[in-house]
């Protein structure tokens, strides 16, 4: 069927869109990085890990429900509509959240929900902030100590930390394939549609589509709206975030990249003692992690409803 194909396509599209801000948004807004170069080594990056490690946390969304090609599609379209809607107000919200949501969302209409697999899920949502949090207080101090035993000059420290953007973004974009397009596969492979290969690069292929196109919207909103960001707390940020988010995608859980970035800005808010988070702007972000996954689930809800309507003349 077209449906899930082009829902599927659509979900992807949009988890580039919010996703790549998790990666490089830090260095793009600390400007070490222009958007454009940004953008296309994280599209080239996050299709390789989706092909390479993508398989793992696609088996185990699949598993959540059974899932044909119509009610993948139907809810590869609830969560592509529910993380468009975040993305335009700028919220750099979970699209594992929303994912899970509107299969939830299904299950509960068939009457058909693997708990202990959900279970499994949102214990390691929980534990994705936290870890993230942890490892960026640690981090922060140690690779600080090692920094400033350099003793550079202004020049090699710009051209030292500009790498190291670079080196850590792409490893960011690297696990974001490798996590998040089970996301997106998994509603192919669950509805019978293609094999794994095909699932992940084709899964793949739309997140960088969604990052090439219209990314930029939410670039600046964690590297800004949380905590102000030097060239530096950006590397240990996404350092953190993305061996949290790599973690996961060994074990086989997709999770939040949102949730892990946050975690980590908090972490080297706690590292440098600093009181410039901004408390109403991670109420919001908070408030977006909440209604994320309620507002995919009824989605696909309503549409599994309007989908199996028949007419009784």
């Amino acid at each position: 069927m077209i449906l899930p194909v082009l829902g599927g396509a659509y979900l992807g599209w949009s988890l580039g869109a919010n996703d790549a801000s998790h990666v490089f948004g830090t260095a793009v807004a600390s400007r070490m990085l222009r958007f454009g170069t940004a953008a296309v080594l994280c599209s080239v990056f996050l299709l390789v890990g989706a092909v390479l490690q993508g398989r793992e946390g696609i088996d185990t969304l699949s598993g959540l429900t059974a899932q044909t090609a119509l009610t993948a599609g139907l809810a590869a379209i609830a969560a592509a509509l529910t993380i468009t809607m975040m993305t335009v107000l700028k919220l750099p919200i979970s699209t594992s959240q929303a994912v899970v949501g509107a299969i939830l969302g299904i299950g509960v209409m068939q009457g058909e929900l693997n708990l202990a697999g959900l279970e499994k899920v949102v214990a390691c949502w929980i534990g994705t902030p936290i870890g993230a949090m942890v490892l960026a207080a640690v981090l922060y101090p140690a690779l600080a100590l090692i920094y400033n035993r350099l003793r550079l000059g202004m020049f090699r420290q710009d051209a030292l930390l500009r790498t190291g953007l670079i080196v850590v973004g792409c490893y960011g974009s690297y696990a974001l394939g490798a996590n998040n397009v089970a996301n997106v596969s998994s509603l192919f492979l669950g509805g019978g549609l293609m094999n794994p290969f095909e699932a992940t690069l084709l899964g793949g292929g739309c997140i960088a589509l969604g990052v090439l196109t219209f990314s930029r919207r939410v670039m600046d909103t964690v590297g800004k709206r949380v905590i102000k960001l030097d060239a530096f707390s950006s590397l240990v940020v996404v350092a953190a975030e993305a061996v949290t988010v790599h973690i996961y995608a060994m074990v086989g859980v997709p999770v939040s990249t949102s949730q892990a970035v946050i975690g980590a800005v908090l972490g080297v808010g706690i590292a440098r003692g600093s009181r410039s988070v901004r408390l109403r702007s991670l109420r919001n972000i908070g408030l977006g992690w909440v209604l994320t996954p309620a507002i995919a689930c009824c989605l696909s809800a309503f549409f599994y409803v309007i989908a199996h309507l028949r007419y009784v003349g």
